[in-house]
């Protein structure tokens, strides 16, 4: 007698550009993953992957600030609102599968990690 049993769906990551390009987003664990998932180089998730690595280092750059009194203070908190507006947005632009630059720094992220 057969059993039957619910079939292993395969793997829903796996070139997918979309879900590849969401992990980007998902800090920066999720961004490694994402580029070894991007095997097949997918200008979609490429896109992403540049996008969401300048993102990450507006977040650095925040907390950088931080460490000056008083006025890195105030303008680590701006530039922290900053990169969750850029984060929020390009997570956005991920689900949708859309390849819009972030606000701002959008068009130099895509020039600086053009490697990727």
């Amino acid at each position: 007698m057969e059993k039957k049993g619910k079939e292993v769906p395969p793997i829903i990551y796996k070139n997918n550009p979309k879900v590849i390009s969401i992990i980007s987003y998902l800090t920066i664990v999720g961004w490694l993953l994402g580029y070894v998932l991007n095997d097949q180089k997918s200008p979609l998730a490429s896109f992403h992957q540049r996008q969401s690595l300048g993102v990450y280092l507006v977040f650095l750059v925040s907390s950088m600030l931080m460490w000056i009194p008083i006025l890195g203070w105030i303008a680590g908190v701006l530039v922290f609102l900053l990169g969750l507006a850029l984060w929020l947005i390009g997570i956005s632009d991920a689900f949708q599968e859309k390849m819009d630059a972030v606000p701002i720094l959008g068009v130099n992220f895509q020039k600086w990690f053009a490697g990727l």
